[in-house]
C-alpha cells in the first residue's frame, strides 16, 4: 500500500514576480535617494573648503601687511595659488569731519583674494594711519 503524497502548494509560499519587482523599484528608489544626498553633500563640502581656502589667505595677506607708516597705495601678489589685491583707500563717511585736531587718520584697506577658478572674497577694514606732521 503505497499512498501517493501530493504536494499542495500554497499560494502565499513565496513571493511572486510583482512583488519582487515593486521590492526591487523601492530598493532602487532609496538608492537613489541616498546618492543624491552624498553628491549634494559632497558639491557642499568642496565649496565649503574652496571657501576656508579663501578665507585663510585673506587672514594671511593681512597678517603680513606693512606697518602703518608704509601702507600707502595698492600692492598685489599672490600666496598659495590664490593671487590677492590690496587696496588703500581714503575713509569715507558722511558725517565726520576729515579735518579734526586728530593724529589719525582712517584709511579704509580692502583685501581681494581670487583663486584659479574664478572665486573671490574681498574683505574691507578700516586701518588708523598716523597724520603726517605739517
Amino acid at each position: 500500500m503505497f499512498h501517493t503524497v501530493r504536494s499542495r502548494q500554497h499560494p502565499e509560499a513565496g513571493f511572486t514576480i510583482i512583488e519582487a519587482l515593486v521590492a526591487l523599484a523601492l530598493v532602487t528608489a532609496s538608492l537613489a535617494a541616498i546618492g543624491t544626498l552624498i553628491a549634494t553633500s559632497a558639491r557642499g563640502a568642496s565649496v565649503l573648503a574652496r571657501h576656508v581656502e579663501l578665507v585663510e589667505t585673506v587672514r594671511a595677506v593681512e597678517s603680513a601687511l606693512p606697518k602703518r607708516d608704509q601702507l600707502v597705495g595698492n600692492f598685489s601678489g599672490e600666496l598659495a595659488g590664490h593671487s590677492w589685491r590690496i587696496d588703500v583707500l581714503p575713509f569715507a563717511v558722511s558725517g565726520i569731519d576729515p579735518e579734526l585736531p586728530s593724529p589719525w587718520v582712517p584709511q579704509t584697506v580692502v583685501v581681494t583674494v581670487r583663486s584659479r577658478t574664478g572665486a573671490a572674497l574681498q574683505v574691507a577694514t578700516v586701518r588708523l594711519h598716523r597724520r603726517s606732521r605739517e
